[in-house]
């Protein structure tokens, strides 16, 4: 399936799922900067749009209602929110009550336990690399290709995160100074990550001298 048929089944899903203002604000809401953030920067990395909600109706602390560009709550999963931010609308015009509010509301949503992203809408366009990069640092312990991946502990998605931190192979010298944990330990964490898919040993004279982080998978977790 191509993105465009893809999109259209997409949004006619949950366009036909809502009413009353949560279905006007999708129709409304979902235009060029949003279609474009789906078309340049996620659907390049997953080929799949499942568990991502476009204009998501969340409260704020006085119950009023918000909409987010994006959410992405995978079931048992995090609830990481996504805007994409136009410098006209979302910074220029904005005066000062607008802006404290902006940033109440991203705190107030940190606090419940969402974590929000922030894109440009320049950079969408014309950098989508760029985020696409930090996109797969949020989401990489999240997204797997097997199904063994839900199951990673804490300290296995931390080492993940430090993998992509680094911009290069890890070793398992990385994970003990990191972590202040025994060689053992770190070998233990690094052989049930690369079990699962999630990062792949390179051999040198039959021994295993580091560790790669595998490309960004498609098929969500």
């Amino acid at each position: 399936m191509d993105f465009e048929e893809a999109h259209s089944l997409w949004i006619g899903r949950h366009a036909a799922e809502r009413s009353g203002e949560r279905r006007g604000r999708l129709l409304r809401g979902h235009n060029f900067a949003e279609k474009l953030f789906v078309q340049n920067v996620w659907w390049p990395l997953f080929e799949s749009l499942e568990h991502l909600h476009p204009e998501y109706e969340i409260y704020d602390w006085n119950r009023k209602s918000q909409f987010l560009d994006f959410a992405f709550v995978p079931p048992n999963g995090p609830q990481i929110g996504i805007e994409c931010d136009g410098f006209q609308s979302h910074i220029k015009d904005m005066d000062r009550e607008k802006f404290s509010y902006a940033l109440n509301r991203d705190n107030f949503l940190t606090g419940m336990g969402w974590r929000m992203l922030h894109f440009s809408f320049d950079d969408i366009q014309q950098r989508a690399d760029v985020c696409r990069m930090l996109l797969q640092l949020m989401l990489t312990p999240y997204l797997a290709r097997n199904p063994s991946a839900s199951d990673l502990i804490s300290r296995e998605k931390e080492v993940l995160r430090l993998a992509w931190r680094l911009g290069r192979p890890l070793r398992p010298k990385d994970v003990v100074n990191h972590f202040d944990v025994n060689f053992r330990t770190a070998q233990k964490l690094l052989i049930s990550l690369s079990e699962k898919g999630l990062i792949k040993p390179v051999c040198s004279k039959e021994r295993v001298r580091y560790y790669e982080v595998n490309s960004m998978p498609n098929q969500l977790w």
